[in-house]
């Protein structure tokens, strides 16, 4: 498969006080990927409006989703996308959305809020629910994901009204402490999807291997593990597209210590080709 990476420094969908810090880990990470297949994203500088939606910054997200969705289309390759906050992954995902993939939710939050239920307001926490079709009509995609196609794995931080909608969905859902290659595996093959779309937000990883996250969450996976679990996913399934999402170091020093984790990820990613 021929691999394409798009960089997305979007900020507006965060909630973060390290908000801004998510545009100096895109950019980090551009840095290091090859300039011949990695296209990016402009990202406006304004923050946005939320147009009476309780979705803070909601006019700067609809114009990223426009941008992104514009540059998905115009190539056929496997898109790698690389944020910026959670929220990209709406345009990355509703892209091959039609193509039912299994989408595997690597992330310390399950991101299933919606603007009633969010306490913050912040997109990040609400895209899941919103792929899912339960969101602001201005940002559902036009084919909304099924919930027996969702997995969501390394979840650690979950508010009520999540887990709620977890029981209620019927969403599968591999805690930190059982996360493994073989659950995975299974659970993918539970959905009966013949592809899968991996979405990794940092935070899953425990902070004590990975200093460059705007919302740590203690007891996470290590990067090994992590590694090796995408490594046997994208050897068994064909790989729709791939997300990397909320890396907001502090410094530059502490971007080049966690820079070499991330290539790694990306390695494993990209292992399959």
């Amino acid at each position: 498969m021929t691999i394409n990476y798009v960089v997305v420094p979007q900020w507006q969908g965060s909630g973060s006080s390290r908000a801004m810090q998510l545009v100096d880990g895109a950019e980090a990470i551009r840095g290091d990927l090859p300039s011949a297949s990695t296209r990016t994203v402009d990202v406006p500088l304004e923050a946005g409006d939320h147009q009476g939606t309780g979705v803070h910054r909601l006019s700067s997200l609809l114009l990223v989703r426009e941008r992104a969705l514009r540059t998905y289309a115009a190539d056929p390759a496997t898109h790698v996308t690389i944020g910026g906050d959670c929220g990209v992954e709406l345009a990355a995902i509703e892209h091959v959305s039609p193509s039912a993939p299994a989408v595997v939710w690597i992330d310390a939050h399950p991101d299933l809020h919606t603007p009633e239920s969010s306490p913050s307001g912040a997109f990040t926490g609400m895209v899941l629910r919103t792929l899912l079709g339960d969101g602001p009509a201005a940002l559902v995609p036009g084919h909304p994901l099924s919930a027996d196609h969702v997995i969501l794995a390394g979840v650690r931080s979950a508010d009520p009204e999540e887990d709620a909608y977890i029981q209620d969905a019927g969403i599968r859902l591999i805690g930190a402490i059982e996360f493994s290659p073989e659950a995975i595996l299974e659970a993918i093959a539970a959905t009966g999807a013949d592809s899968v779309y991996l979405h990794i937000d940092l935070d899953v990883l425990d902070p004590a291997d990975f200093a460059g996250l705007g919302s740590p969450v203690p007891f996470g996976i290590s990067p090994v593990l992590l590694a090796e679990t995408i490594r046997a996913v994208v050897a068994k399934y064909p790989l729709t597209g791939a997300g990397i999402t909320e890396f907001a170091p502090a410094s530059v020093s502490q971007a080049a210590d966690d820079l070499p984790t991330i290539l790694r990820l990306i390695g494993a990613i990209t292992s399959a080709r």
